[in-house]
């Protein structure tokens, strides 16, 4: 018997098999129709996040399918989110809080109670909501974590719900992909295995017709659609870089600005870049480890979810020397988040939150120094940048209290309080806020204060939310919605 509420599932073959930008053209689909859709996700492991309306924090791929949903983001639509603190371990978020950190076997043994917490957030949207949109996470063919399971097919089974299978033919392989797949699951879980989709096509789709002819007769699964590959595509990522940056141009050309972000290995939230990457008068590079430094006009430090061991990344690959270089040549910094904190004196992690080291010496560019706590601020904010003067927007995931004489100087009014700083010589500014190039007059005001004369203002909002059309129109063209409407129970 399928739920209650109708629910459809998105799994994939492999992680980026298309899962999150699929699930979020769903939502913008069905809500276009008339129905009250929520997003769900019942485990996340990334370090992209959002602060949600009731003050607690979820995957950023969910807040994204709220906003194609047309609501804000909630807690019980990301119930269990994991962030990687290290190679080994991950701070487990619960019901959008931390309750602490935990290594690979201890997660796993938790698992049997995790599983709880996501029935609960589950069963709450469904009795507010007319479609629950689901995805997965990875692949449920991943042998080693199928115990237990919360992310895949132990969900899908735990409510019964259909699910469509997700494979990227941009990968090679897709038939072996998905005949593989169904080869590692149980046979109850193929069962809800009700269609097929494949992802990410270029060409003659009447190619494909003997190969699907040739899936569906050995697995008896109907594929619902060939999906094109969208050139250009942006949906905020759920953990990965987005490396489709446009290409740096070491040529000086006056209108454009050269922005530079070292990728660190536990970087958190770097869609806060995105506007940049996206801006027609930016050049955005992010560094990799080994990798010579350009010169630029700004350098960005991004938050980080271990900003001690981060910290000890940028030593390593000489970036104080070429900050320090690039400030004597009048260029500008910013840190935000894990990156402010690494530009003052020192970091102090006593209890061992995020690292084994108690105390690390910062880049000590700025008079302030942080001591990280178990409390984790989680804010959405709005205030005033420089002299309050600009309007600014954004949320605040951060551990960790800031003291110091610079303080003296904040970079932010938020009305009852401050934040950041401005350097007295006006080239280093720091901020806790994520999103803080998302207000157009916001990153106006920075592109300008970083040495771009006249800079274009890019409505972001507006671009995400056209995006998001764009690949609802993509599904509305190329799935059978009459078979999908049946699979999941909806009223033509």
């Amino acid at each position: 018997m399928r739920p209650v509420t109708p629910t459809l599932m998105i799994q994939g073959t492999t992680s980026n098999a298309g899962k999150s930008v699929i699930a979020t053209g769903l939502c913008r689909l069905f809500s276009s129709q008339g129905y009250r859709v929520a997003p769900f996700k019942p485990q996340n492991m990334a370090l992209n996040s959002a602060v949600t309306i009731n003050d607690g924090e979820i995957g950023r791929s969910q807040a994204v399918q709220a906003l194609a949903c047309g609501i804000e983001p909630h807690t019980d639509m990301n119930p269990i989110l994991l962030k990687p603190n290290s190679d080994k371990g991950a701070q487990v978020i619960i019901n959008g809080h931390s309750i602490g950190n935990m290594d690979a076997l201890e997660y796993h043994a938790f698992k049997q109670k995790a599983i709880n917490y996501a029935l609960e957030s589950y069963h709450r949207l469904a009795a507010e909501y007319d479609l629950i949109i689901v995805e997965g996470a990875g692949s449920p063919a991943e042998i080693n974590l199928r115990e237990n399971d919360i992310a895949n097919m132990g969900f899908a089974t735990a409510i019964n719900c259909p699910v469509l299978l997700v494979a990227d033919i941009d990968r090679g392989g897709v038939f072996a992909h998905l005949t593989g797949t169904l080869d590692c699951l149980a046979d109850n879980e193929i069962q809800l295995i009700r269609g097929f989709l494949i992802n990410r096509f270029r060409g003659d789709k009447s190619l494909l017709d003997s190969g699907i002819d040739w899936l569906t007769e050995k697995t008896s699964v109907p594929t619902l659609g060939v999906l094109p590959y969208l050139k250009g595509l942006h949906i905020e990522a759920e953990d990965a870089v987005d490396h489709r940056a446009r290409n740096f141009d070491t040529e000086v050309k006056s209108e454009r600005i050269k922005i530079i972000v070292p990728r660190i290995p536990r970087i958190s939230n770097h869609t806060d870049f995105d506007v940049l990457r996206l801006h027609p008068q930016v050049d955005l590079l992010f560094i990799d480890e080994a990798q010579a430094i350009p010169a630029a006009d700004l350098i960005v430090l991004p938050g980080s979810k271990n900003t001690i061991n981060d910290l000890n990344w940028l030593v390593q690959n000489h970036w104080p020397q070429h900050i320090k270089k690039h400030l004597r040549y009048g260029g500008k910094l910013i840190g935000i988040c894990g990156g402010y904190q690494m530009i003052g004196q020192m970091i102090h992690d006593p209890e061992g939150i995020e690292s084994g080291q108690k105390s690390q010496p910062g880049l000590q560019l700025m008079d302030f120094e942080t001591t990280l706590s178990p409390a984790k601020q989680l804010n959405r904010v709005s205030g005033k940048l420089f002299d309050n003067k600009i309007p600014v927007q954004g949320y605040e995931i951060h551990m960790g209290i800031t003291t110091g004489p610079a303080l003296q100087h904040p970079a932010i009014n938020l009305g009852d309080r401050s934040d950041g700083v401005i350097s007295e010589d006006g080239q280093i500014m720091c901020s806790y806020l994520h999103g803080l190039f998302d207000h157009p007059q916001a990153c106006n005001a920075i592109l300008h204060w970083a040495g771009l004369n006249a800079a274009e203002s890019m409505d972001y909002e507006l671009y995400r939310q056209k995006e998001i059309d764009r690949v609802a129109e993509m599904l509305t063209n190329e799935i059978n919605l009459d078979a999908l409407a049946g699979i999941i129970g909806l009223n033509k």
